[in-house]
Order: structure tokens, then C-alpha cells, then sequence
């Protein structure tokens, strides 16, 4: 088995943990301090990484580890540095950017989503460094924004740097569950434009708030429709089709009635559920009597299903096989991560498993279990030796 730095991993997670990484510019806050602590360890390693601006202040950290014995694939190692908020400090019990550690277990914003994934990652690759040469290469990749639009991995894959990668290990905490499946998410924003006219005298106007309520009732149809037509998957469960903002009007302007109305709706696909027609359907379901609909595509990320005999997937079964002693155990993304991005606009097969509980992510007292650091990053180190030596 690869020799790991059990506690230099704990340790830089905690370092990690302790950086205030929201993408928060009104406090100060961005990515950039946790992206230039990556970097410096990188450079302290004998690595070359490369800054990358994905956006103004937001920078992707990418080094490429040539293993030195010849030719062989590129494996991708993928963690995002950026948290969301603390939120309320009062729902807290530990200081959210202390990096404690308490009751075997590391607390704090991020130390499960991800930055204990991404300190794994760093630690995984140079363990396998340290041990020997291998075939092939590993690109170490540090991107921003995973918590946003993204943008990190777009920036990632429309430069060029996925083209030539062979398979993705995205480190976001699972609970030791191997998802090389995720849900897919298309976020639309349907724009309607009636014609505004006083309320007493509504025979005038053309009211786009009628016109949303009946939006609101086809949605629910479509998702009754959409379930039907794509049964439960095993792992992502049931298709959604859901409401999340509506607006018109003013309540300052009761006797009004509105020129104007937006309903915004999440929708969460699995496998073989169509984006493009899904948001035809919603846009056929908002136009009519007298009211336009202008249909806008804010977020369309489509699921994931990559195979388990791939060999990215294959070796990383494989290897928490060899390292825990038990069976893999199969699960899926609820969610979406950068892994979405990468294979669906980079052609990389990406799987996801990482330290950490699987419904940790986002609420307060977050944790990562210390031993979850260690394993995982053990489990990182023999996959990728695995995937580059060609043995899964």
C-alpha cells in the first residue's frame, strides 16, 4: 500500500479550512488566499502549477505531475476552493473558519465540501510521487467558483486543459459512496409581457399574472408527465419540476395590473430526460391568451452517467476495495459538481467520491471525520496508480 502523510493532509485541511474562501467581494473574500496556500504547496513539492483567472480575482490552480515512466494516461484530480457562507454565526457551535478538531472529527466551513477532498488529492498525488515512478500524468487541479456558476471548470474546459485528459476523480464528499452517476439541473427563467391596465377595468389589460397560475399547474403536470415517461433512477430517484421565484406586480400598486410577471423554475433530470425539450414544453406551457413568454436557459447542466466498468471508475473501486477491505458501495449525486462540466462540455468521464458525509454539505457545525481524510486520500493514492498502471 502507498505511504500517505496522514497528518501533514489533516493539517493542510485544517490550514484550508481556516481561509474564508466565499465569494463574498463586499467582505473581502474570494477564492484567491485558499488557491495561493494550494499553489505554495505545490511549489514546495517541485511541482510547476499554473494560475488561471477563471473570472477577475478567481483563480484556477492546474499542475501537471508527470510520473516518469513512459507513456500512459492522464488522470484528473478535482477539488474547487471556494465555501459558501457561514450564515447565522448563533446556529454555530464551533467557529466556522477554526479548523478545530474535536472528537476525532475536523470542523469548519468547507472541511467537507470539499477542502478536506482537495487537501486529499494534493496529498494522494504526491504520495505517489514519493513511492516510485508511473506511467502517464496526473493534472492536480484546484478550480473556483464549484459553489456558483462554475465558472472555474467552464474556464477549464474552454481553454483547452480537459482535452486531454482520460478520466476524472472529483473529490466531493460522499460518504465513501462511488457516484459515477448525478442528477442533471436546467434553471429557466420565463419572462411574461402582458399589458398593464387598472384594476377596475381589467377588461383592458392582459393580466400575466393569470397567466403565471397557469404556468404554476402545468408545471406540475409536466412533472407528472416527465416521471411517468422516466421512472425513479436507482441512485438520483424521481425527475422535479420545480417553481422557486415568481413575481409581478407591487404592493405599493394594488389597483394595478401588471405589464409584467417572471417565474423561475429548477428543474432536476436524470439519465435520458431531454433539457431542450423539456424548456420547449415549459415555453409552450406559458404562452397563449393574448400573453407572450420569453423562456431564458440560466443553468443547464445534464446528468451524468458514466459506466462502472470505465476505468476510472473501475480503479477507484478497485481501490477502496484493496484499502478499506469492503465492497464498494454505489451511490449517486443528488446534486450537480464540476464533474458535470467536465464530461458533459469537456468529454472527460468523471466520477465522483470524496471525504465527508454525503448531507453535510452547506448547514452548520459542518465536519469531516479525521479518518475519512486519511482513508480517502489513501483510497486517491491507489486509484490513480491503479488508472495510470492500467490494473482495475
Amino acid at each position: 500500500m502507498i505511504e500517505v502523510d496522514a497528518d501533514g493532509v489533516v493539517a493542510f485541511t485544517q490550514a484550508l479550512v481556516r481561509i474564508p474562501s466565499t465569494n463574498d467581494p463586499a467582505r473581502g473574500r474570494s477564492e484567491r488566499s485558499a488557491a495561493e496556500l494550494v499553489e505554495a504547496r505545490m511549489r514546495e513539492w517541485g511541482w510547476d502549477p499554473v494560475v488561471y483567472e477563471a473570472a477577475p480575482g478567481r483563480p484556477n490552480v492546474v499542475a501537471v505531475v508527470e510520473g516518469g515512466g513512459g507513456p500512459g494516461p492522464t488522470l484528473m484530480f478535482e477539488g474547487h476552493t471556494d465555501v459558501v457562507t457561514e450564515g447565522d454565526l448563533s446556529s454555530w457551535t464551533v467557529d466556522p473558519f477554526g479548523g478545530e478538531i474535536r472528537d476525532g472529527k475536523l470542523w469548519g466551513r468547507g472541511s467537507a465540501d470539499m477542502k478536506s477532498g482537495l487537501a486529499a488529492v494534493l496529498y494522494a498525488t504526491r504520495a505517489l510521487q514519493l513511492a516510485g515512478t508511473f506511467p502517464g500524468r496526473i493534472k492536480v487541479c484546484a478550480l473556483a467558483d464549484e459553489e456558483g456558476l462554475m465558472l472555474g471548470a467552464h474556464h477549464f474546459v474552454n481553454a483547452g486543459l480537459a482535452s486531454d485528459v482520460d478520466g476524472a476523480i472529483v473529490a466531493e464528499p460522499e460518504a465513501g459512496e462511488i457516484c459515477a452517476v448525478a442528477k442533471g439541473a436546467l434553471r429557466l427563467r420565463v419572462d411574461l409581457t402582458g399589458r398593464m391596465a387598472h384594476g377596475a377595468m381589467p377588461q383592458h389589460g392582459r393580466n400575466p399574472i393569470a397567466a403565471a397560475g397557469a404556468l404554476l399547474v402545468g408545471l406540475r403536470t409536466l412533472q407528472e408527465e416527465l416521471q411517468r415517461r422516466h421512472p425513479a433512477h436507482e441512485h438520483l430517484g424521481e425527475v422535479y419540476v420545480t417553481p422557486t421565484v415568481v413575481r409581478a406586480g407591487s404592493e405599493e400598486q394594488v389597483n394595478v395590473i401588471p405589464a409584467t410577471a417572471s417565474v423561475f423554475v429548477d428543474v432536476r433530470t436524470v439519465p435520458g430526460a431531454d433539457h431542450k425539450e423539456i424548456a420547449d414544453r415549459v415555453a409552450a406551457l406559458a404562452t397563449g391568451d393574448g400573453i407572450s413568454a420569453e423562456v431564458t436557459v440560466l443553468v443547464d447542466r445534464p446528468p451524468v452517467d458514466v459506466p462502472r466498468t470505465h476505468p476510472v471508475v473501475a480503479a477507484l473501486a478497485a481501490a477502496h476495495r484493496a484499502v478499506t477491505g469492503e465492497e464498494p458501495v454505489y451511490g449517486g449525486v443528488p446534486g450537480t459538481t464540476d464533474g458535470t462540466v467536465l464530461t458533459h462540455w469537456g468529454g472527460v468521464p468523471s466520477v465522483v467520491y470524496g471525504p465527508g458525509g454525503k448531507w453535510i454539505a452547506h448547514q452548520a457545525d459542518e465536519f469531516v471525520e479525521v479518518a475519512d481524510i486519511v482513508r480517502c486520500t489513501r483510497v486517491f493514492a491507489e486509484a490513480a496508480r491503479r488508472f495510470l498502471h492500467g490494473d482495475h
